[in-house]
């Protein structure tokens, strides 16, 4: 397994990150927009920073919910729920009316902001490309934030008044300066999160494949015709390259391409419900790839 570093703070997030801090002080709620394939992977621990510094609500929302399993999106509820002024719920901002809930739970967690004399005031935060851009669109059921498939489309704080009622204030996707757990960003690129100059497409789908081949042989057998020969990442990733017939000139795999589509499949849902991490084995994916300072010089 690599033990490459994973890092992308792009010089806008530094600046972005700051205007998050104050923003925060005017605000009831924080939404926190998580990929429900890897909530813990994509949860920002500056959110959890800012909004206990100010004492206030968290919304998590786990979004992709349509591309998660759905046993283990439950159980991933039910580890953010019975934490402390959290409420979580899991959506798929792309399926109509599925926004109402994002609004519906909000003002639950802050039942004193009601009227248009005391308006709810909530601020949305995730790292890039998780959907929240999506999720503002469908709130306000227009197309006012700009929506792209590429992590980083927003760069500036917005805010929008969703009704009378309540206002929606938008911050760009936020990474943090850097990732100890080399398992979180492996996670966060192979879910399109950070951005491509960051990490080696190879690395990433060897990661992935130990993944799938540990919690979804069935879903990799059916796509690639995997067999029990196939014991590991890269194993995964040549088995991709011989079902689809990559070959460079001679007789070698083109194992980048194989590993490109074997993110892609698994970024679209081609090779169905995926669940990267679960309550139960985050802890021990995250020991097992942690980024030391001798692995890291």
């Amino acid at each position: 397994m690599s033990t490459t570093s994973i890092n992308w703070f792009p010089g806008h997030m530094a600046v972005a990150v700051a205007k998050a801090k104050e923003a925060t002080a005017d605000n009831d709620v924080i939404i926190e927009v998580l990929d429900a394939r890897c909530p813990m992977a994509s949860s920002n621990p500056l959110v959890d920073s800012l909004r206990l510094h100010r004492q206030r609500p968290c919304l998590k929302v786990l979004n992709k919910a349509d591309l998660a399993d759905a046993t283990v999106t439950t159980a991933w509820l039910g580890y953010f729920n019975a934490q402390k002024n959290v409420k979580a719920i899991a959506l798929s901002c792309k399926k109509p009316g599925d926004a109402a809930k994002v609004l519906a739970a909000a003002k639950k967690l802050a039942p004193h902001r009601s009227d248009a004399f005391k308006p709810l005031r909530m601020m949305i935060m995730g790292v890039p490309n998780v959907g929240k851009s999506t999720l503002i669109n469908a709130l306000l059921k227009r197309r006012a934030a700009k929506v792209g498939d590429e992590p980083a489309v927003t760069k500036v704080l917005a805010r929008y008044d969703l009704s009378p009622e309540a206002s929606l204030t938008d911050t760009p996707g936020l990474m943090w300066p850097r990732i100890d757990v080399e398992a979180d960003g492996l996670m966060l690129a192979a879910s399109h999160t950070i951005g491509v100059r960051a990490y080696h497409e190879s690395e990433v789908a060897v990661f992935l494949g130990e993944i799938l081949l540990a919690r979804y042989p069935r879903a990799l057998a059916g796509r690639y015709g995997t067999q029990a020969v196939v014991t590991d990442g890269a194993g995964v990733v040549e088995a991709v390259a011989a079902r689809r017939g990559y070959r460079l000139k001679g007789a070698g795999f083109d194992l980048e391409k194989a590993a490109i589509t074997l993110l892609n499949d698994y970024r679209s849902g081609a090779l169905g419900k995926v669940s990267l991490e679960t309550p139960g084995n985050a802890p021990r994916l995250r020991a097992a790839h942690t980024l030391t300072e001798e692995k890291l010089n």
